[in-house]
């Protein structure tokens, strides 16, 4: 079936044809809204389990160490792609000291959020640690680079020949002042990135006194 509309000039001697916009459009349309809800459909199915696993800290931790021993293998056993392993190093490195990290002041005051000590009497209150990176985002990143990592590892562009002795020398090195600096910071603004929760007594939640403990207390009391 012709789908072109026919054109006549003023003259009459010439016709020419244009192409109808109404005939073809549906289906490209219809295949755009099924991709688009394909992927949105995906999106969702990612982000309901990744809500899920928000509370399995040390399962998703374990996927993310056996993700790393695979790359790590995958390395050994073909003996390349090193300067994917250092980059990986880099961003790993980068991501650990957002986390070690606290919120500026300056963040904290534009969240209104919690902030850190800066008195005697603010340090007695207990604070919870707030991160730059919460850890559930740093774990997501982490394993995030490892996969991402794992398959460049298949695409023999990405080996470029470097003498990896180098490599860890400037890592290790790049690690020694990196981990110098975090620690001299926290030395210097008196943070510590655990919190251990809030500081429990023994004799929390018990009356102490000749009433204590209601009824039977006052019958202890008039015992004694």
């Amino acid at each position: 079936t012709d789908t072109r509309l026919p054109l006549h000039s003023p003259g009459g001697t010439s016709t020419t044809y244009y192409r109808n916009p109404n005939v073809g459009t549906a289906g490209s349309g219809a295949s755009t809204n099924f991709s688009m809800t394909d992927q949105n459909d995906i999106n969702r199915a990612i982000q309901y389990w990744l809500d899920k696993s928000t509370i399995h800290v040390v399962p998703r931790w374990v996927g993310f160490a056996v993700c790393l021993a695979l790359f790590f293998l995958r390395i050994y056993l073909i003996q390349g792609y090193f300067i994917i392993a250092y980059g990986l190093g880099i961003y790993l490195l980068n991501n650990f000291i957002l986390f070690l990290s606290p919120l500026d002041l300056e963040e904290i005051d534009e969240k209104a959020g919690p902030t850190l000590p800066t008195s005697e009497s603010e340090g007695k209150e207990y604070r919870p640690f707030t991160r730059k990176l919460p850890e559930f985002k740093f774990w997501l990143a982490v394993t995030k680079g490892t996969i991402t990592s794992f398959f460049m590892t298949f695409f023999a562009v990405f080996d470029v020949p470097v003498f990896w002795p180098i490599l860890l020398m400037y890592f290790g090195i790049l690690f020694f002042m990196t981990m110098r600096r975090q620690i001299a910071h926290m030395y210097k603004h008196k943070y510590v990135p655990i919190s251990w929760g809030k500081a429990k007594y023994k004799t929390a939640g018990e009356e102490q006194g000749m009433f204590g403990g209601g009824m039977a207390g006052a019958a202890k009391g008039r015992s004694e």
